[in-house]
This record gives structure tokens, C-alpha cells and sequence, in this order.
């Protein structure tokens, strides 16, 4: 399964749980529209399961106040390719001098794709609104990235922060074993 995810916000390097939560606020109602399409809208059923029955398999991972809905998992033996295309302000060789280098901005962007590991990892005080239970997200666990491409680019746009992005981000899903669940969506 391939789809498409936007981002248009601040990236910054080391970002703390806050800005990662809302990095994650930006993917949750788009990928919340892509399980209300096939061929995921036919599997809400058997893996969005609060108390899943013996034998069954449920995506569903409770962290503090959240619950966290992961496409990517380990239960699913589903990893992700991604394919980034990464627009910024900055002239052309600028990526280290100015809005903070590439590997430590896309490890921000890996962590906000992923689910909350811990309660440390959401900020304090946050609470899910209506629209986000369960709280959809692309990972598990950013380990299940099997392959990145990175394009780089000049983002054309006036009066943006240094920090500014806009990412258009293609995720390809690969299945690793074979099963009755995954063989749909990998």
C-alpha cells in the first residue's frame, strides 16, 4: 500500500515532546481519512479492538491518556519506505547553517510519525480531544523505517521562519511475513 502525507510547520532539531505531539497532530486527521478508505476502512474492525478476543490481533497501544493506532507495527509484520521531499527557505547548502542539519531534523520527523513510547513522550497535560480516539499514526516504532530517500529543495514562499517546512512525504508499506491481515495493505 502507497499514500501520500503533508506537513507544512516548523521542523527544528531535538525537538521536545510538545513539538513532536504537534508534528503528530498534522499526520493524525489525514491518516484518520486513510482508514476511512480501502482497503483499511475494511479492517477497523479486527485490529482497532479495545479488548481483543484470543487469537485476534488489535493495533491498538495505550500510553498515557492516549491511544495510539500505529498502521506500521510489528503485529502487523509491516515495515515503511518512505520518500521525502523536504522544502525549506534556505538557499541551496544552507541545511546545516541555518534551520539545524538533516539528520537530526528528519530524527524530529521520524519520532513525530511514530506512536508515543512513554508518558514522557506526550506533553504534560495533554489530552486526546474527541476527534482523536484512537490517535492515528504511521509507526510504531521509527526502527520499522527500512528505507528513506530524502530530496532537498528550496521552498519559494515569503515571510516564513528559518525553521519552516513543507514535506511531502511518500510511504510505501512492505510486508515482511505473510498473513490473512496484512496481505491488503503491504
Amino acid at each position: 500500500m502507497e499514500f501520500t502525507l503533508f506537513y507544512d510547520g516548523p521542523l527544528k532539531t531535538n525537538r521536545t515532546a510538545k513539538q513532536k505531539q504537534e508534528i503528530r497532530r498534522a499526520f493524525h486527521p489525514q491518516l484518520k481519512t486513510l482508514w476511512q478508505q480501502l482497503p483499511l476502512n475494511g479492517l477497523q474492525t479486527k485490529l482497532l479492538k479495545e479488548e481483543p478476543k484470543k487469537g485476534e490481533i488489535s493495533i491498538l497501544q495505550k500510553v498515557g491518556n492516549f491511544t495510539f493506532a500505529p498502521l506500521i507495527s510489528e503485529k502487523l509484520y509491516l515495515t515503511a519506505e518512505l520518500n521525502i521531499t523536504f522544502l525549506r527557505p534556505e538557499a541551496p547548502g544552507s541545511l546545516i547553517t541555518q534551520g539545524g542539519d538533516i539528520d537530526n531534523r528528519l530524527k524530529t520527523l521520524f519520532d513525530a510519525l511514530r506512536m508515543a513510547k512513554v508518558d514522557s513522550e506526550i506533553p504534560n497535560g495533554d489530552e486526546p480531544t474527541s476527534d482523536e480516539n484512537p490517535f492515528y499514526c504511521v509507526l510504531e516504532d521509527d526502527s520499522l523505517i527500512t528505507k528513506v530517500s530524502v530530496l532537498t529543495d528550496r521552498l519559494l514562499q515569503p515571510t516564513l521562519t528559518e525553521n519552516h517546512v513543507h514535506l511531502i512525504i511518500g510511504v510505501k508499506t512492505k510486508i515482511t511475513v505473510g498473513t490473512w491481515l496484512n496481505i491488503s495493505i503491504g
